[in-house]
């Protein structure tokens, strides 16, 4: 138990010393961050739609498009939480049989039930996300076919930036749990993981030149 609390601390450590160095780079470069760029485009977007008069069509399909999507992602992570819980007794027995041939660190029983709450918390987080990214892409495809005016083309343009920020952090709370499943095969595949989810996030968030 000692080396996956140890594992766990050292994973979330990782974490976060990503996000604040990306964080740190982003301010000083903030055109290097693919989520920077994303959000320029995301408001010059809606200043075209909203400025030019005759775009309705096409804000409704991409606004339409982004529901789609979004509800999408959170059908499977209802999917996914159903799938740990029909199957979680079954995947705590396949990984108590590896688990010896894996680690050199002996996990008890009951590790196993708190690493399926972990599991299922991670995809619980994603469904609350994709959730308020349909909400607030709703909203967008109220407040973008209003009479324009300075104020409200900014709230717009926050409003379809929180949705956008919403359903990245789905999609990042989704590649969180993939270290989180190989953590039932030891303490080492979950530092092992965390470190390759690091170095493909440093690749997706670099801005593309």
């Amino acid at each position: 138990m000692f080396c996956d609390l140890i594992a766990f601390s050292i994973s979330c450590l990782l974490i976060l010393t990503y996000y604040f160095y990306l964080k740190k780079r982003t301010r000083r470069v903030p055109n290097s961050s693919v989520h920077a760029v994303n959000a320029m485009t995301r408001e010059r977007w809606v200043m075209m739609i909203m400025n030019s008069g005759k775009q309705e069509i096409l804000a409704i399909q991409t606004l339409r498009n982004s529901v789609m999507t979004a509800s999408f992602m959170a059908t499977t992570a209802t999917l996914l939480m159903i799938g740990v819980l029909n199957l979680g007794e079954k995947i705590g027995q396949w990984s108590q049989n590896l688990h010896p041939l894996l680690s050199i660190c002996p996990t008890p029983n009951e590790l196993w039930q708190v690493k399926l709450g972990i599991l299922l918390l991670s995809f619980a987080i994603a469904f609350y996300y994709f959730a308020m990214a349909i909400r607030f892409f709703n909203h967008v495809g109220y407040m973008i076919n209003l009479p324009p005016d300075d104020e409200l083309c900014k709230q717009t343009c926050a409003y379809l930036n929180k949705a956008g920020s919403y359903y990245t952090f789905g999609i990042r709370t989704f590649f969180f749990s993939l270290p989180i499943v190989l953590w039932f095969f030891g303490s080492l595949f979950l530092i092992l993981a965390t470190l390759s989810l690091i170095a493909g996030l440093s690749v997706l968030d670099r801005a593309p030149n």
